[in-house]
C-alpha cells in the first residue's frame, strides 16, 4: 500500500492540469469548467465528508486530497505538530477516486478499530494508523495553506469599464477607475448616440468601483486550486479554490 516517498511525489501530479475533472479525472470537460458534472463533484464531496470521523480520530487540523492516474493521496497535519503525514493508495481499474477513497478509508479505519478494541486507547489506535503514512518530504505548505484574500468586486463592473482584476491592487486605482469611466462614457453617452441603458450600467459600475476603492473589502479563503481541503474548524471538506479570472 505504501511505497517510497520520492516515487509517490513523482506520481502526485494534479489530476486536472486545467483540463481534467477535479473529481474523477476525465478529460471530458469544456472550457474553464473544472468538473465534468455537478453530480460528479457532489459525489466526491459526499464521500469525503462521510469519512470525517477518521480524520477527527487522527486529531487532524488540516488535510488535503488529490489524485494522479495511478494513485490517490491524502496528506494530513495533526494538531500540535509541524509534521505532515501522507497516505497513498493505488487506483483501482474502472473506479473513480471517490470509490478508491472509500476503500482507503475503510482500510485505515479497520486498523484504527483493531487497535482501539485491543488497547482501549484512542491515541494508540491513531498511532497505528499514522505510522503507516509517509512522513519525509511532504512540505507543511502543501497541507496548511495561507489565507487567500480576494477583492470582493464583481466581474461585471470591471467589464463595464474595460478593466481587469490586476488594477485592484494598484496604488493608482482611483485614478484608473476615473480614467476608464471617462473613456467609456465618452464612447457611450446618449448625447453621442450611445444607448441609455448601456451608459447607465457604465455609470453604476463607476460608482460601485469607486465606493470599493474608498473602502475595500476582501473574501478570505483557505485552500488550494488543485486539491480538496479539510479544515477542522468547519469539519468538512472544501472543493478546490476557483482559478483567478483576469
Amino acid at each position: 500500500m505504501y511505497e517510497d516517498h520520492a516515487h509517490n511525489l513523482a506520481l502526485a501530479k494534479v489530476a486536472n492540469g486545467g483540463k481534467r475533472c477535479l473529481s474523477c479525472g476525465t478529460t471530458e470537460i469544456r472550457g474553464r469548467q473544472r468538473y465534468c458534472s455537478v453530480a460528479c463533484r457532489q459525489r466526491l464531496q459526499f464521500k469525503l465528508d462521510l469519512r470525517t470521523g477518521l480524520i477527527q480520530a487522527l486529531n487532524t487540523h488540516y488535510a488535503t486530497f488529490f489524485f494522479s492516474e495511478e494513485k490517490i493521496f491524502m496528506d494530513i497535519l495533526p494538531y500540535g505538530t509541524r509534521d505532515t503525514f501522507r497516505f497513498a493508495y493505488p487506483r483501482s481499474p474502472g473506479k473513480k477516486p471517490a470509490e478508491d477513497f472509500g476503500t482507503m478509508a475503510n482500510v485505515l479505519g479497520e486498523i484504527w478499530w483493531l487497535e482501539k478494541d485491543r488497547s482501549h486507547k484512542d491515541y494508540l489506535a491513531s498511532y497505528q494508523v499514522l505510522k503507516r503514512a509517509l512522513r519525509s518530504g511532504v512540505p507543511l505548505v502543501s497541507v496548511k495553506p495561507a489565507v487567500k484574500c480576494t477583492p470582493s468586486v464583481g466581474s461585471a463592473n470591471l467589464v463595464q469599464l474595460n478593466l481587469d482584476r490586476t488594477v485592484l491592487t494598484s496604488p493608482d486605482l482611483k485614478q484608473m477607475i476615473k480614467a476608464a469611466y471617462r473613456q467609456e462614457a465618452k464612447k457611450n453617452h446618449p448625447d453621442v448616440g450611445g444607448k441609455p441603458e448601456i451608459f447607465r450600467r457604465i455609470h453604476q459600475a463607476y460608482e460601485e468601483l469607486s465606493s470599493w476603492a474608498d473602502h475595500p473589502t476582501y473574501i478570505r479563503r483557505r485552500g488550494f486550486p488543485d486539491k480538496w481541503f479539510y479544515d477542522r474548524s468547519r469539519n468538512r471538506w472544501n472543493q478546490p479554490l476557483p482559478l483567478p479570472r483576469y
